[in-house]
């Protein structure tokens, strides 16, 4: 099934998890790494490992972080759906999580660096899909959000999921109480080829899927 959705939780809020699996997204994805603050890790690691019902998801911290170690150690027992690796820069990259869990994998793609290596980031095996992570994107060229400064990334990340047969979903729409512009720019995004969005509140997935 491809996600049209995925909902965003914050691994440090554990009694959010339920509500997040009955807000309707396609996926939804419990997160260890940019939603919880340093202090806060072995906490959230605990509760995502407590959650292993296959309901969720799991992004865990970039690869060569303190933290990751940790969470590949998790991995078997949370047994997620699907796990997500941010800040994925290189094909080498996504190997280093392939080897220690079998489930499907969603390289994040959020720097420069990333975007020359997403040709093979997307035909890397074990992906599923790609995120593209635009905020941290674009603070890594210094430019805006707004739609022309990354109209080249999300072009070239399109080309390269097609070739390579896998998903492609964009980065959260960051203004919640904007539904007009969420809804235009994923009609946009859809014109492109994207085949889903992600999520950061239970109320953009009905106009996402929309």
């Amino acid at each position: 099934m491809a996600y049209r959705s995925l909902l965003f939780v914050p691994g440090s809020r554990p009694d959010r998890f339920d509500k997040a699996a009955r807000a309707g997204a396609d996926a939804v994805c419990i997160d260890l790494e940019d939603a919880v603050p340093p202090d806060g890790k072995d906490a959230a690691r605990e509760a995502a490992v407590a959650a292993r019902d296959g309901l969720f998801g799991l992004r865990v911290n970039a690869v060569g972080t303190a933290e990751s170690e940790a969470d590949l150690d998790a991995l078997a027992a949370a047994k997620p759906v699907f796990v997500m690796i941010p800040k994925a820069a290189s094909a080498a990259d996504v190997a280093a999580l392939g080897a220690a869990t079998d489930a499907p994998l969603w390289p994040i793609v959020e720097s420069a660096g990333g975007l020359h290596a997403a040709w093979e980031i997307a035909a890397a095996p074990g992906v599923a899909g790609v995120l593209f992570g635009g905020a941290d994107y674009a603070a890594d060229l210094g430019c805006t959000m707004e739609w022309e400064p990354l109209f080249h990334a999300r072009s070239v990340l399109v080309a390269a999921c097609a070739r390579a047969g896998v998903e492609l979903l964009d980065v959260p729409h960051l203004d919640i109480a904007d539904e007009l512009d969420l809804s235009a720019s994923t009609r946009r995004i859809k014109a492109m080829g994207f085949t889903g969005r992600a999520c950061i509140h239970p109320s953009q997935i009905g106009p996402v899927h929309a």
